[in-house]
């Protein structure tokens, strides 16, 4: 509803851990902020892969996958009868008994110019019903691309464990993920597509995130650096970049691939606002500006109770004494608080307003979201 050519927004919401986090830059900052080419783009075409693998984690304290029972993980059961056949132990897997292992998933991810020999780093989940991955080991396990069934690394170690977790008869307490752990570079790379530069194509550089002007700014900084027309946009995700007849060979391409990634260039930063609702964070870039609005906020409360009436008859006339409950409802409206921004109003000093109306956390996220639905953020609201 609009009420002289200002938005009117109405904001209700329940308490909600919030975190909020304004990251406000002036022109000035914004000007001399530079950023190198290394962290913007890729190189096309030299992608990371993805690795995976099924392995065991051994070493736990009681706190592994359950073996017996009919909600017992029948492939850990499996799993450690064939490990114990690779190693010359036949063992029948209807009588293993054993609560100190757990099959995880083990992921990880190489880059295009990890040669083999290079350590990774690996991450490590439990797939069964173990209750802790605390303590312990992961057997080596091969790391595969899932596309084509290539191993490319193996991975094994002690695992780091990120919770805590306390266990007795009847009773349990948890702090932060156990079921979830690192082995920091706890996988060895044995192969790898090694990515070569083609003299016919151009040298492509990939942006993490697309934007027009980042692109058209990488192309200047390049054609001013080299004093020569090299660069052009391909599209906003992609800038190509011709080898100068001077890096034509293998050799000089990747000194040339250097010297073009340590080029800085001012980053255009998107206006963006994201909220986590389920943590209640919100995560304001400082390009984020708010038209002129108003913004109302009210809370209506409804109350009902039951109030028990005692019904008794006149003396002598006999009957008995009953008690009849009587319904109540109630309701009230608490006062709207208003609040009148002018044009051009920064995240920040829309949040400290908002703080100083009392709002909860969940109050202030409902807010942005319809002051973004009013269209009066300039900006994009992502709500993850």
């Amino acid at each position: 509803m609009k009420r002289n050519n200002r938005t009117f927004i109405s904001g209700r919401g329940a308490a909600f851990l919030l975190v909020m986090l304004s990251f406000l830059l002036t022109a000035e900052e914004l000007i001399a902020q530079t950023t190198p080419l290394t962290d913007l783009v890729e190189i096309q075409h030299a992608q990371r892969k993805e690795l995976i693998g099924y392995g065991l984690v051994t070493g736990l304290d009681r706190t592994g996958d359950r073996t017996i029972s009919s909600r017992g993980a029948v492939f850990t059961v499996q799993s450690i009868a064939n490990m114990l056949e690779n190693f010359g132990i036949n063992v029948d897997s209807d009588r293993l008994r054993t609560r100190n292992v757990a099959a995880v998933m083990v992921t990880a991810s190489v880059g295009p110019y990890h040669a083999p020999g290079s350590e990774i780093n690996v991450t490590v989940s439990s797939l069964g019903d173990a209750s802790s991955l605390q303590g312990g080991v992961l057997l080596q396990t091969p790391l595969f691309d899932p596309s084509n069934d290539e191993v490319f690394a193996k991975a094994q170690g002690a695992l780091i464990v990120g919770g805590i977790t306390a266990e007795i008869p009847g009773a349990r307490v948890s702090r932060n993920q156990t079921l979830t752990a690192t082995i920091p570079g706890g996988g060895l790379v044995e192969g790898n597509n090694e990515h070569i530069h083609d003299t016919d194509q151009p040298l492509g550089l990939v942006l993490r995130d697309p934007n027009y002007t980042n692109a058209r700014r990488i192309v200047e900084t390049i054609n001013e650096t080299f004093d020569e027309d090299l660069a052009y946009v391909h599209h906003a995700g992609l800038v190509r970049v011709e080898w100068p007849e001077a890096f034509r060979d293998r050799g000089n391409m990747n000194i040339f691939t250097s010297i073009v990634l340590e080029q800085e260039i001012q980053v255009d930063t998107p206006a963006r606002v994201v909220i986590n609702e389920r943590t209640g964070t919100i995560v304001a870039g400082g390009k984020i500006v708010i038209d002129d609005v108003m913004i109302a906020h009210g809370n209506i409360q409804v109350r009902t109770q039951v109030t028990p009436f005692v019904s008794q008859p006149q003396p002598f006339a006999g009957g008995e004494t009953i008690a009849v409950p009587v319904p109540e409802v109630g309701i009230s409206e608490e006062s709207a608080q208003t609040l009148l921004l002018e044009p051009n109003t920064t995240v920040q000093e829309l949040s400290g307003a908002l703080n100083s109306l009392g709002l909860s956390p969940r109050d202030i996220i409902s807010i942005f979201q319809a002051v973004e639905q009013a269209g009066a953020m300039r900006g994009k609201l992502i709500v993850m």
